[in-house]
Order: structure tokens, then sequence, then C-alpha cells
């Protein structure tokens, strides 16, 4: 398993416990789960800015 397919299941997870937490009324628990997709999210952007960085660095022959 890739590390894209990382985000993707936690959010998938976070989403999943939203819904389970607006379906029973417990509000702490999908507000809890609304945090962690937004990490997930920021853990997708992450990896997308560092992949075209590399592409950046590959395509000019920059180096660290």
């Amino acid at each position: 398993m890739g590390f894209m397919d990382k985000w993707k299941i936690r959010e998938l997870k976070a989403k999943a416990k939203r819904r389970l937490g607006a379906s029973t009324g417990n509000r702490t628990m999908a507000a809890e789960a609304r945090t962690e997709e937004a990490e997930a999210r920021l853990l997708q952007t992450q990896d997308q800015i560092k992949e075209t960085a590399n592409e950046i660095r590959r395509e000019y022959g920059v180096r660290n």
C-alpha cells in the first residue's frame, strides 16, 4: 500500500465515523470526524506539493 492510499483510507474512515456520529446523534464523534477528514485532506495536499516540487527538481536538474 502506497502512501497515497493511506490518506485515502483515513479520509474514508473519517467519513464513516462522521456519518455514524450524525446518525446516532453523537455530536462529539461527528466533530472529531470532521477534524480527521480535514487532516486527511491536508495530508493529500502535502503529498501533492511534495510531488510537484520533485517534478520541478527533475525537470530543471535541481538537487537538494
